[in-house]
């Protein structure tokens, strides 16, 4: 899918200067950079949830149990 960014003139200067070290496309190192950015928020997303309930005084499993009891 075509996109279209207004980027200022020292990025885009620094962005071909990449390029060319790189011998890539503009197009190809965006897409790179969206994806790494992506990535590294997903990670953080599930860093920040892991052990998300360590501080409540409920036994996961429990709670767990006790929430698909109610489906039957």
């Amino acid at each position: 899918m075509r996109t279209i960014i207004e980027l200022p003139q020292d990025q885009l200067t620094d962005l071909d200067a990449h390029c060319r070290r790189e011998n890539l496309s503009r197009a190809e190192a965006i897409r790179r950079a969206v994806a790494a950015m992506l990535a590294e928020r997903s990670s953080t997303d599930v860093a920040a949830a892991f052990g998300l309930w360590r501080d409540r005084e409920i036994d996961g499993l429990a709670e767990q149990n006790r929430l698909r009891d109610e489906w039957g």
